[in-house]
């Protein structure tokens, strides 16, 4: 089989907003409400002649997560191996010894403050180290390894204070593609995808480590991180196993709702996005095998129906990176042809789609990715009805790009750091950067790197 199934965490809603971020801060995964949207003034509009200024470059071991930054600090997980080597072939597991760690960095400088250090042996595809960007809320980091090793410590010094084994607490086998779904903070509550009978879904006292509840069996746990979103009247947590797209309580896990949803190998990857629409409050949700559906979202009670189900030539089928909504119109990179495609809401018809911000390339390349951030503010002279975004591209460029239904426009290309990786025979780099303090911070398998963006 030629499918690349990892999903990263990079992976990728609705708010879930640690209470201890400013607004310029990125504490988590997509940002302070997990909804990729950089909401700072002051940003350039066009890149310089020469680049964007480098702040800071430091380096760092392997790893797919992406940094998070807070509080004048940048958490980054990544892997030192000792022995093994990596093979990126889709259906194996490589067994590899190492070192998994959690450094904390001065935002400022880069200089390495504290770091927290784990023996971990990986038996998984694509062993290049951890997936989930860290967590930080009210002083804590919570770090979720590959191989199921979970972490709360304390931000400012990295003293641990609880820790979790998913595969011997609770009896959750290790994906093969590793735990990718980065930890959700709901009030009091740390809530993960861990695996195993009864416990795809788990909350834990973010404080003291302590179980809460668990919810759901599936075939497998599949790699979508927990996302929250509000609907009916009320909040709802959301968890697409490899079976069913599922909506919780989120102070009890039990289920409100549920839909069949089997993407091919278990691969449930994306967070499901929803938006107020034309017609309404509504749901999307895809990955390989040409999997996707729409959803309604009922106003007066936590209830969905489908509206529409993807064609082979319709809707977007989405893996690496999470899509997003603007309005009636849907955008994200597919899986099978690799470009950044933009769909029309009302059926799923594809109004465009482009390989430029993905693999770059003039062939549809499988599992091509970009990373998509909105811009809050709009710019003055940007046409009505664009939306001004910065894309981190599998290339390794940071790119300033309009997109609109019509099509997508380029304005302006960087090269910020190296592809690292590899992935059906072309080089990739597959981590999601963090958008914080007027800067941008990105990294690859040797350094993390920091660029201003400010006027």
């Amino acid at each position: 089989m030629r499918f690349h199934r990892l999903c990263f965490a990079v992976f990728m809603v609705a708010p879930c907003v640690a209470s201890a971020a400013r607004g310029d801060d990125w504490p988590q995964w997509l940002g302070p409400r997990r909804d990729a949207t950089w909401r700072e003034q002051g940003l350039v509009t066009t890149f310089p002649a020469g680049g964007l200024p480098v702040k800071w470059r430091v380096p760092v071991a392997e790893g797919y997560s992406g940094p998070a930054v807070t509080g004048g600090r940048v958490y980054v997980a990544d892997h030192v191996a000792r022995e093994g080597e990596v093979v990126n072939g889709p259906n194996d597991r490589t067994k590899r010894l190492g070192t998994e760690r959690l450094l904390c960095l001065d935002a400022a400088t880069g200089r390495l403050l504290w770091k927290h250090e784990q023996d971990c042996a990986y038996s998984i595809s694509y062993a290049s180290g951890p997936r989930c960007t860290p967590t930080v809320a009210d002083g804590l980091v919570y770090s979720l390894g590959a191989e199921g090793n979970l972490a709360c410590l304390d931000a400012a010094s990295g003293e641990l204070r609880w820790s979790k084994d998913f595969k011997k607490d609770y009896s959750a086998p290790t994906p093969i593609w590793g735990f990718c779904g980065h930890p959700l903070v709901e009030g009091d509550l740390l809530i993960c995808l861990v695996g195993g009978p009864g416990s795809v879904a788990m909350a834990f006292d973010r404080k003291t480590g302590a179980e809460r509840w668990r919810a759901l069996t599936a075939s497998e746990s599949g790699y979508c991180p927990p996302t929250m979103i509000e609907s009916g009247g009320i909040r709802q947590l959301v968890i697409w196993d490899a079976d069913n797209l599922n909506a919780l309580d989120p102070a009890t896990g039990r289920v409100l709702w549920s839909q069949p949803l089997k993407p091919m190998y278990g691969m449930s990857i994306m967070a499901p996005q929803v938006a107020d629409t034309s017609r309404g409050r509504v749901l999307f949700a895809s990955g390989i095998g040409r999997v996707a559906a729409l959803y309604a979202l009922a106003a007066d009670a936590p209830a969905a129906q489908l509206i529409w189900r993807g064609e082979p030539k319709s809707a977007v089928y989405c893996a690496n990176a999470t899509p997003f909504i603007a309005g009636d119109t849907l955008y994200g990179c597919d899986c099978d042809t690799g470009a950044l495609t933009a769909v029309a809401l009302d059926d799923g018809r594809r109004l465009w789609e482009t390989l430029e911000p993905t693999t770059g390339g003039e062939r549809r390349s499988k599992h091509g990715t970009a990373f998509v951030v909105r811009q809050a503010d709009p710019v003055a002279g940007d046409p009505a009805g664009t939306i001004r975004t910065w894309i981190f591209s599998e290339t390794g460029d940071l790119i300033l790009a309009r997109l609109s239904p019509e099509r997508y426009e380029e304005l302006g290309r960087v090269h910020l750091l190296d592809a690292t990786n590899e992935c059906f025979g072309r080089d990739v780099v597959w981590s999601h950067p963090a958008f914080a303090g007027g800067c941008i911070f990105v990294r690859n398998d040797r350094e993390l790197v920091c660029v201003s963006a400010t006027e």
